[in-house]
């Protein structure tokens, strides 16, 4: 998306040296991703001393991970005709006789 705003050059250029930011878009798209993540740090240490484990540790992750290794493997596909391409433009027949790789042009010279 495409947007004009007005940004302190300052601050822009401290953003900028502070990472490996080359670009004034990285620079700003790197930003609106920490405040994104920030926000779901938040979210989730809102959950911090309200869940609580039963059981040992140890013996459930095993029998947990004995499940995992017997499921059938999981994964998703997007249709095909999603991201298949197709020509732009129609191929040409070729023209002549096919040649041999590494033989010699015939034509000037």
């Amino acid at each position: 998306m495409r947007t004009n705003i007005d940004i302190d050059d300052d601050l822009l250029a401290q953003a900028m040296q502070a990472g490996p930011y080359t670009s004034k878009k990285e620079t700003v798209e790197a930003g609106l991703r920490l405040l994104a993540r920030q926000a779901a740090y938040r979210e989730i240490l809102k959950w911090e001393g309200k869940l609580q484990w039963e059981g040992d540790d140890a013996s459930d992750w095993v029998a947990l991970n004995a499940q995992v290794q017997q499921a059938e493997p999981m994964g998703v596909q997007e249709p095909a005709a999603g991201y298949a391409s197709r020509p732009s433009v129609p191929a040409k027949a070729m023209r002549g006789k096919a040649r041999k790789p590494g033989a010699k042009s015939h034509a000037g010279g």
